[in-house]
């Protein structure tokens, strides 16, 4: 049974998910955690005036983030990690009502590789960006629409026997949300608008997501489960913040970066494989005095986690996992592993990582796939071929990835903290 420490930190991930239901609304929430924390804002468009002992943070696309610490003393490595913001969902198209007598869809399509079928029948919503016009120029505003606005529905098993059997799901046709009965005049973008307090045409552009509005909880008999969209990958991306946070100041630099587009490839101006991470590093170390040999050693010395959520044994379904190489909900942080370099974690950095867990008195499991499956990819090769970096993949263990509703562990979460936190203080 979880203590109340990890029932604590498990609530406050559940709160945050519900009150982020976009990725743009996800990293305006943790600039927020920054601002609190004393953190400094850097415009990427603007000089920077670095300070030893500060801390800063940079927002490209308002989709991804980094954060950093500089010590007060002479710097001999960069300590990085990394997750993203992002998770697999439909985004809704510029026309998005389809409508006739009887109905009005919204049409979207899908972004990143949900499993459709966990879409169906729950309540759901639009959040994300709108861009509008102001007597100051255009103006971003974030905007959430109302809880329980839009369904799918499934199609009854009376009129689609199969439906048990395993059907084929057309993006174009399956999964197109139920916004009104009959035919009513109300839009996504009169909707939009309203949410961001102006009138519709003077909304130019958006970027419009669903999400599940039902809010995550804990479960289990003994509450030992947390149950919640978006678990992959905010689980990781709140927890090595408050990592970064939490650490005690070492004489490394201390680097946070939530990214974008993960979930489609990260290659992107704000993705793993664009010139972010690299961008922002060497501006800070010119901005220190220091020259482009010194940035060099920096990043050859530095040690990178690359945190992204991992596949639990399934209860069901255990035959498609290696048993001797997977993990379990509530035993500990997740290193993954594999030989085509899926995952980039080597022997030195997984000793490296393995003695920071052991120190922070946190329990670590290994993942590999079974040798005839392929499995998903993550930000640890992207990013460390951008900035070469001893690098190490892991996760927390969790079941139903890519589903509307995911389900990880309490004890699971905090022990990321912890582990993070002794990360940065390494």
């Amino acid at each position: 049974m979880p203590n109340q420490q990890e029932i604590t930190a498990a609530n406050e991930l559940l709160s945050f998910i519900y009150d982020s239901p976009s990725i743009y609304h996800v990293v305006s929430n943790l600039a927020k955690k920054l601002d609190e924390a004393g953190f400094e804002e850097l415009a990427e468009n603007r000089r920077w005036k670095i300070q030893p002992g500060k801390s800063y943070y940079v927002r490209r696309n308002n989709s991804s983030l980094i954060a950093i610490r500089v010590p007060e003393g002479e710097a001999d490595s960069f300590l990085v990690s990394a997750a993203h913001s992002d998770s697999p969902c439909f985004k809704i198209k510029e026309n998005a009502e389809l409508r006739n007598d009887s109905y009005v869809r919204v049409n979207t399509e899908k972004y990143g590789g949900a499993i459709f079928s966990t879409w169906f029948d729950r309540p759901l919503s639009a959040a994300g960006r709108v861009f509008v016009e102001t007597e100051n120029g255009i103006e971003e505003r974030l905007v959430r629409l109302q809880d329980n606005l839009l369904i799918i529905p499934n199609v009854a098993i009376h009129q689609n026997r199969a439906v048990n059997d395993g059907v084929a799901l057309k993006a174009n046709v399956d999964t197109l949300p139920l916004l009104a009965l009959g035919r009513d005049d109300v839009s996504i973008n009169t909707l939009a608008a309203e949410a961001a307090g102006v009138d519709p045409e003077k909304v130019l552009g958006k970027d419009l997501f669903l999400f599940c509005s039902e809010r995550g909880c804990l479960a289990g008999a003994r509450g030992d489960m947390m149950l919640s969209p978006r678990l992959d990958d905010l689980a990781c991306a709140t927890a090595l913040l408050r990592g970064l946070m939490e650490a005690e100041t070492v004489n490394q630099i201390s680097v946070c970066c939530i990214f974008d587009n993960e979930e489609v490839g990260s290659g992107t101006k704000q993705g793993a494989g664009s010139t972010m991470i690299r961008d922002i590093l060497r501006r800070l170390v010119t901005a220190l005095g220091k020259d482009e040999e010194d940035f060099q050693i920096l990043a050859a010395n530095a040690v990178f986690v690359s945190a992204d959520n991992a596949h639990a044994i399934h209860p069901n379904h255990p035959e498609y996992f290696d048993a001797d190489n997977s993990p379990l909900i509530n035993k500990g942080i997740v290193i993954k592993f594999n030989a085509t370099q899926k995952y980039a974690t080597d022997g030195k950095a997984c000793a490296f990582f393995r003695s920071v867990c052991r120190k922070a008195g946190v329990g670590t499991q290994v993942f590999f796939n079974r040798s005839d499956l392929a499995g998903g990819g993550t930000l640890g090769s992207i990013l460390s071929t951008v900035l070469p970096m001893n690098t190490v993949d892991i996760g927390l263990p969790q079941l139903a990835m890519h589903s509307a509703f995911e389900t990880a562990g309490v004890s699971d979460y905090l022990s990321l903290i912890k582990a993070m936190t002794g990360f940065y203080e390494a």
